[in-house]
């Protein structure tokens, strides 16, 4: 199950809604962490986006969304998400800094499906097709990952990518800031899809 195409399941990283089957769970807190984020040298990642509290025997074919790079990008940055990161600050930069986009290959789904997961106005503001690291908000927040987008104009990262640190409205708390905007901000058209929401962020290094 943990190695598809060859990619071993580096970390759990983001959940919105906490995993209540207790093996899943368990494995969770062991990726979160252990010290697979960071000892782990490698080439290439795969992204799987899979609803909660599905068992993990079915994750592959419970997924909403899962894709691939093929291009070596890690050999640029030191092998590892860890190593990525390190460049990353609170209140430095401008969201003019989109951060490095690499191009992906589907496993399920594609640039019309990615583009549905998320809300009518966010689409206008990336490209469908590519994983993007790093990207710098409005509000000078360093996002983590911009999940199957490249972010191609404005500064609302926080409707379409996950996880980063900083500063963020106290509604927006939490790695899936901007995904639930429309609830709580009495808005229309910011919010992403409700599977996207609820499922689980599993990233695989190979």
């Amino acid at each position: 199950l943990f190695e598809p195409f060859g990619f071993i399941l580096a970390c759990v990283v983001w959940v919105s809604v906490l995993l209540l089957n207790p093996s899943v769970l368990e494995l969770y807190l062991e990726l979160m962490f252990g010290h697979c984020y960071y000892d782990i040298s490698a080439q290439d990642m795969s992204v799987w986006h899979v609803p909660n509290n599905f068992p993990l025997e079915h994750w592959n074919l419970a997924s909403i969304l899962r894709y691939h790079t093929n291009n070596r990008f890690f050999s640029l940055y030191g092998g590892n998400l860890f190593e990525l990161y390190q460049v990353n600050e609170y209140n430095i930069g401008s969201c003019s800094d989109r951060g490095p986009a690499f191009p992906i290959v589907y496993d399920f789904g594609d640039k019309e499906s990615t583009k549905q997961l998320y809300g009518p106005n966010p689409r206008a503001q990336f490209e469908p097709g590519f994983i993007t690291f790093r990207p710098i908000s409005t509000h000078r927040v360093a996002m983590a990952i911009c999940s199957g987008v490249k972010p191609t104009t404005g500064c609302d990262t926080g409707h379409y990518c996950i996880g980063g640190g900083g500063y963020f409205y106290p509604n927006q708390c939490g790695d899936f800031a901007g995904f639930d905007w429309d609830r709580v901000a009495g808005t229309s058209g910011w919010s992403t899809s409700k599977e996207l929401r609820e499922s689980a962020v599993l990233l695989f290094y190979r």
